[in-house]
């Protein structure tokens, strides 16, 4: 027995396909683009990382010379960490704003 082929739904997927390729290429864009700053506990640490995880800046405040290298290092991680934490939610919002409207084939 044939199966009869949905000409118009095929055409909506393709050009679906498309859009959604359009749609990834802007999210892949914005997440290389948009930067995050965090700051460590002490303000002493400032880490500006862009939505993808790279690490474009690192700014120390204040003189390291009187710092203990133990309490540098905690504070180092602390501010690593809330880096990776911001990284991950500006690609969730950006996300949600490139894909949002974005509706599935499910139903047609």
């Amino acid at each position: 027995m044939a199966r009869e082929i949905d000409e118009a739904w095929i055409d909506e997927a393709i050009d679906r396909y498309r859009r959604f390729e359009e749609l990834r290429a802007d999210f892949d864009k914005a997440v290389s683009a948009h930067t995050v700053s965090v700051h460590s506990p002490d303000q002493s640490i400032e880490v500006v990382v862009t939505a993808s995880g790279d690490i474009v800046d690192v700014q120390v405040h204040g003189a390291l010379r009187h710092r203990e290298p133990a309490e540098f290092a905690r504070e180092m991680r602390a501010v690593v960490t809330s880096a990776a934490e911001a990284a991950r939610w500006a690609r969730e919002k950006l996300h949600a704003e490139v894909f949002g409207q974005f509706r599935t084939l499910e139903g047609h």
